[in-house]
């Protein structure tokens, strides 16, 4: 599938620390091949990041680490 296309049908979660007020929020969403998206809630035809499978986990493992202050 076309990743255009998949990013358009894909299943979009907002994160848990988003604010709930409607500002500052992002989504991610689970794409093909164990990829994962990241896009401004607010902008939801604008840009995606996507990222490997391996890039995500070093990702969240940063996060849980401390890693990005």
């Amino acid at each position: 599938m076309d990743l255009n296309r998949e990013l358009a049908e894909a299943t979009w979660t907002k994160s848990t620390r988003s604010a709930s007020n409607g500002g500052e929020c992002v989504e991610v969403a689970g794409l093909s091949g164990g990829r994962r998206a990241v896009r401004d809630s607010k902008d939801t035809t604008g840009p995606a990041l996507v990222f490997t499978a391996t890039e995500w986990t070093t990702f969240i493992n940063g996060v849980k680490n401390g890693e990005f202050g």
